[in-house]
């Protein structure tokens, strides 16, 4: 180390010292850290990541293989002295690994133990002549079974039949007849990928191909729609490790809004407004829909969890202070229809709702400023008691 180095160390220790604060110093090897120990520095490391490391993983890999060291003029398995001794007759270690331990031992022996120590200590259990050569004898291959692809099996015994019996009794067995596959249901016949021409096409419809965002006009008609050109994505949307794209062409993007400029990679004549225009068909009755809702004290937030709602087919009538009709048809076939009893009275004029992509949204205005333990009255009360307003002072 330096000399200017070693005066401002020096410097630092003293002031840490004087202002009754620990120092600490980093020690390449334990010789420098006796010498900063003897500096009275309060924290001292011993050695450094780049030396302590490969020292620790050599001597766990030693330990893994059970390596150890023979004397050079004694190869005796098992045996490091020079006069007559037993010695083990296989040189091979059996190491059995169970979870977070390595048991050491001799395959010609039982004795097993966990460190490498206890491992030289176990007795032989063999006595022999010491030599300087290996002559552990070779492990013999285990015989392969005898290969029955090429064995032919006996042919079956042929069966006499007289006057159309068999002489054998499995013959008079009365022959069933194949079993005939059973057919499954028919599946509903998919949606069209084009419109309906007896559908009209409301105003502002969007087109329902995936990636085409082409909305219809007021005066679409027939002959008009020859000219319109379709660019869509016949693939799935596919989101993975935080890239977006279509399963049908290559281009991946981060961001949802480059995601959804994605340009179509397939072009088709007229856009797809309607369909077939048919939305009872096949349609799945939902009988119920997860719900939430929380309140203020002269409002009510609830919201109806439902993907895709229609909104140009779907009714949300607030029909009396205490009941609200719903009729919610979504695209992919499933409607959600009931009459909505609410907890408590609400004013029909002011509340409002709002068709959302994944939800409903119902925004009720209280006629009484009450708080509400639940939102429907056929709902199992949950005997809280909901603050409204300030507390006031015991």
């Amino acid at each position: 180390m330096h000399d200017e180095l070693k005066e401002a160390v020096a410097k630092i220790q003293k002031v840490a010292e004087e202002n009754q604060k620990a120092s600490g110093i980093y020690a390449t090897s334990g010789d420098e850290a006796r010498e900063y120990a003897a500096q009275e520095f309060r924290m001292i490391s011993v050695a450094t990541d780049a030396a302590s490391l490969p020292a620790s993983l050599q001597s766990a890999l030693e330990s893994a293989r059970g390596s150890y060291v023979l004397s050079v003029l004694n190869m005796g398995k098992g045996c490091i002295r020079s006069e007559m001794t037993s010695f083990t007759p296989d040189r091979r270690m059996d190491l059995a690994m169970i979870p977070s331990i390595v048991k050491r031992g001799w395959k010609c022996c039982k004795p097993r133990v966990l460190t490498f120590d206890e491992f030289l200590s176990i007795p032989p259990c063999t006595i022999g002549r010491h030599s300087t050569v290996d002559d552990t004898p070779a492990v013999e291959p285990t015989s392969k079974p005898q290969d029955t692809e090429d064995a032919v099996p006996p042919p079956p015994k042929p069966i006499a039949i007289t006057n159309g019996r068999s002489s054998s009794p499995l013959a008079t067995q009365t022959p069933q007849a194949p079993q005939q596959p059973v057919s499954a249901p028919s599946a509903l016949p998919p949606e069209s990928d084009s419109d309906d021409p007896s559908v009209v096409v409301p105003a502002e419809k969007t087109c329902r191909r995936r990636g085409c965002t082409a909305a219809s006009s007021a005066d679409t008609g027939s002959s008009k729609r020859d000219d319109e050109d379709c660019v869509y994505h016949p693939g799935q949307a596919l989101f993975h490790e935080g890239t977006k794209g279509w399963t049908c062409c290559k281009r991946r993007v981060l961001e949802f809004d480059e995601f959804m400029k994605i340009e179509g990679c397939k072009r088709k004549k007229r856009h797809m407004f309607v369909g077939s225009g048919k939305q009872d068909v096949g349609e799945e009755a939902l009988q119920t829909v997860r719900h939430d809702f929380y309140q203020t004290p002269t409002t009510v937030i609830a919201s109806l969890y439902l993907k895709k709602v229609d909104k140009q087919w779907a009714k949300i009538d607030f029909a009396t202070p205490t009941e609200i009709v719903l009729d919610l048809p979504t695209a992919d076939m499933k409607r959600y229809k009931t009459t909505l009893p609410l907890f408590a009275p609400i004013d029909i004029a002011k509340s409002t709702a709002k068709i959302m992509g994944t939800k409903v949204e119902l925004n009720l205005i209280k006629l009484e400023i009450a708080s509400w333990s639940a939102l429907r009255s056929d709902e199992e009360r949950t005997n809280e008691i909901t603050q409204v307003g300030p507390a006031g002072r015991a």
